[in-house]
């Protein structure tokens, strides 16, 4: 009876130590002080003595949850922020990383808790008086002017050829005048002036004439039409910056080390390296650069605080993007950060908070 006793307590205290494990290392994770590295820009992170913002309330709700103790150092460098963090003198850096497999490979990182994207700032400009008449000193153009001279030519040698003997006071035996004579009919024909000054008088003469007229009353419409078309077009078209393929050979302002930086370099731009986007206005609005390319959403957050109405934002987004925490290889709290990460978006809080900064849904305007 005691023997049976006795099996039964070491049953209950063997099921009491199986309960309170998991706990108990649970709670020393927990309890342990995490060194915390923050950086990044504005809307992420704000205010480094009194840190705020998106990234940092994302953070602060999970700590809050894990029962985590930290304290916090910032870093206005990510580089130098993820240098630390591979050499363990920080246990975690929170902000706006971008994850990537370079990165990846020498750090641990979160779930991705926002979805980025690249875009194109430039200032909202009217074209001078040159850049409407740019166009008709293009290489384009001038083919299509030599061509038509080309043929106006043709049409004038061969009027000479069926006139000159028949028609001499008009078309004169000599090449150089009797041809010219024959493209100065070509045009008032063409032009419908009708001056009446040169008249083929031969059949083949009238002939070549009368082909003339209804080849060049449709010339005619499709060049008046072109030439309307193009001055509409360089009247109405604004010179902003909206495409990827538009800033080659541009002066283009970017943060070295961040993904718009590689983003540039592939598209051909003049790199002006920028500290933070404010810098990169005002070089914009100087005059001294033609665009800025950052992240959408710093870029959006910038132009809504500073009231900016004198530039625009492309509405092409490019590379998308997930921005995450990093921790250290093998760092314990990995992975419940993970879970509550997961739980936070599926609950919708991470959204409520992106929500209270931007009024943007994952990046997107709403």
């Amino acid at each position: 009876m005691y023997r049976i006793k006795y099996i039964t307590i070491l049953k209950l205290f063997f099921l009491f130590l199986l309960w309170f494990a998991p706990s108990a290392g649970q709670a020393q994770v927990q309890n342990k002080m995490l060194l915390v590295g923050i950086t990044g820009n504005k809307p992420f992170v704000l205010d480094t003595l009194s840190p705020s913002g998106i990234s940092i309330e994302i953070w602060t709700t999970l700590a809050q949850v894990l029962n985590l103790d930290y304290k916090t150092q910032y870093f206005s460098d990510p580089n130098q922020a993820l240098k630390a963090l591979e050499q363990g003198h920080i246990d975690v850096l929170i902000g706006p990383l971008n994850i990537t497999s370079q990165r990846a490979s020498k750090v641990t990182f979160s779930q991705p808790y926002f979805q980025a994207s690249i875009s194109i700032l430039s200032l909202k400009k009217d074209p001078s008086l040159w850049q409407r008449v740019k166009p008709f000193f293009s290489e384009k153009f001038l083919y299509a002017v030599i061509i038509f001279i080309s043929i106006l030519a043709i049409v004038g040698t061969l009027l000479w050829l069926v006139e000159r003997k028949q028609n001499p006071d008009q078309f004169p035996s000599k090449p150089a005048r009797g041809i010219g004579n024959g493209m100065w009919c070509a045009i008032s024909t063409m032009t419908t002036a009708g001056f009446g000054d040169i008249v083929p008088i031969t059949f083949w003469g009238r002939f070549l004439t009368g082909t003339w007229m209804v080849i060049s009353l449709i010339m005619a419409t499709s060049m008046v039409a072109g030439i309307a078309s193009t001055l509409t077009l360089t009247g109405m078209k604004s010179i902003t910056i909206t495409e990827a393929e538009q800033l080659s050979g541009k002066k283009t302002g970017v943060i070295s080390g961040t993904p718009s930086y590689d983003f540039c370099k592939r598209y051909g731009a003049q790199l002006v390296k920028i500290n933070n986007i404010e810098d990169g206005y005002q070089l914009l609005n100087n005059g001294k650069i033609d665009a800025v390319v950052n992240d959408r959403t710093q870029l959006q957050y910038f132009i809504h605080q500073k009231n900016i109405t004198n530039a625009s934002l492309s509405i092409t987004e490019y590379e998308r993007h997930g921005y995450g925490f990093a921790f250290r290889p093998n760092e314990p709290i990995t992975h419940s950060v993970n879970v509550e990460l997961l739980n936070l978006q599926e609950n919708g809080v991470i959204d409520d908070i992106i929500l209270k900064w931007l009024n943007i849904k994952h990046g997107q305007p709403k």
